[in-house]
């Protein structure tokens, strides 16, 4: 069961939490908190999985709360201003609840938790030696590494290009999907690009061929890269 803890201002919506939680096996809300500073002592001290974050609070917004946090939880962010969903889809969150909503609503929101709570067990599981589980749009996927081919940086997204399938855009930086791979296997080649090593075709003048598409290795790089490269 998926450990979570709420955080509101406003008594009455934690309230409306508490008894919505109670009425599906799929999550324990563990504590309530009104007050964010009471509920950074308790995640100091205690490991949750998940956390009901009100955005528009008087102390400090949600969404800077969720970024002021050491240890990431999954999110599933609440709030009667729409205007926020954007920001807190581009979070990460598993949701976003507009209140006022009712139970069909968060049991959608609960069931989207659960899933992403199960794909991030079997990557833990995995040591994520077989699958990358990145946030694609409103979803969440669980890609292959063997299917990757590389990794292109565009501004402040990226594209993953996949054997056989269509590219998957994310919202992340080339440096944080980078600590997500396996070093040996995975290598950024220039400052737009990451590779599969086990994927590169030929190698001619610093430029890789890679499924019949070309990419630069760039001269800042390029040491790096063959440490690996020479390995394989």
């Amino acid at each position: 069961m998926i450990k979570a803890i709420a955080i509101d201002d406003e008594p009455p919506a934690l309230q409306v939490l508490e008894r919505y939680c109670s009425r599906t096996d799929l999550i324990s809300l563990e504590r309530v908190f009104t007050s964010t500073v009471e509920a950074l002592r308790y995640l100091e001290k205690h490991v949750v999985d998940l956390l009901f974050l009100d955005i528009h609070m008087p102390a400090i917004s949600g969404i800077d709360f969720y970024k002021s946090l050491s240890r990431k939880a999954m999110v599933i962010f609440t709030t009667a201003y729409s205007e926020y969903a954007v920001e807190g889809f581009n979070m990460k969150a598993a949701d976003y609840l507009l209140k006022p909503f009712q139970y069909p609503r968060f049991l959608q929101a609960a069931m989207k938790a659960k899933h992403q709570f199960d794909l991030l067990q079997q990557s833990a599981d995995t040591g994520l030696e077989g699958y990358l589980v990145v946030h694609s749009g409103y979803s969440l996927l669980q890609i292959a590494l063997s299917d990757i081919l590389f990794i292109e940086g565009l501004d402040d997204y990226l594209k993953i290009h996949l054997k056989r399938q269509q590219p998957v855009t994310a919202r992340l930086t080339l440096d944080d999907i980078l600590a997500q791979l396996p070093a040996n296997h995975f290598v950024r080649i220039h400052r737009s690009y990451i590779v599969s090593l086990s994927k590169i075709n030929r190698l001619q003048n610093r430029i890789l061929t890679i499924n019949g598409e070309e990419v630069i290795v760039g001269a800042n790089y390029e040491q790096n890269f063959l440490k690996y490269y020479t390995q394989l």
